[in-house]
């Protein structure tokens, strides 16, 4: 992944940072998972408490031309500001995992105790309270789920820095617990 652009959100009076981002992301997600699967990575250079309001994009001149030729940013030209692609610099600070994190819901673990046959519903619904629902404290994406039509959540956490790439799968998130990108 030797090259990468970003892509700015602008938001205005209407529309917030986050809610483009999100907007963004999900763009993106239908693009990769059709087009380019596994050949793009993400991460987000403002990466704090939040995501912030880049998405950085990294790959191959190839892919990354490939995919700002297709018409995935319909509708958010106006809310973008998109860099030229360029090389990675020499002078990085290293290399990391950007990916994601979840967490099996209540209502999950209970049907999935339920299915098995480990509890019966009235056992599984006094064993696993809705207390027990584990919260993440990591910034997030939000997006309506194409599939089930069900809003989803997706945590964004970052691995150590390493002096060294690794290389491995990209979902179609462009996250990847194992494939690293370049940080700086």
């Amino acid at each position: 992944m030797d090259f990468y652009l970003d892509i700015q959100v602008q938001p205005d009076l209407d529309i917030s940072a986050p809610a483009l981002m999100n907007n963004l992301f999900a763009k993106f997600h239908r693009s990769m998972a059709q087009a380019l699967p596994g050949e793009i990575a993400v991460s987000f250079p403002k990466y704090h408490h939040s995501l912030g309001d880049i998405l950085r994009l990294h790959g191959t001149e190839k892919s990354l031309n490939q995919l700002m030729s297709l018409p995935w940013l319909k509708g958010l030209r106006d809310y973008t500001e998109v860099s030229a692609l360029r090389e990675v610099p020499a002078d990085i600070k290293g290399y990391r995992s950007v990916y994601r994190v979840q967490k099996k819901s209540v209502n999950n673990r209970r049907k999935r105790s339920i299915a098995k046959g480990w509890l019966s519903e009235e056992e599984a619904i006094h064993r696993i309270p809705d207390e027990a629902q584990q919260t993440l404290k990591l910034p997030f994406l939000q997006f309506k789920s194409l599939s089930s039509q069900q809003n989803m959540r997706i945590y964004v956490a970052l691995g150590e820095l390493l002096s060294e790439p690794t290389k491995g799968p990209v979902n179609s998130y462009g996250l990847s617990r194992s494939a690293t990108v370049p940080w700086f």
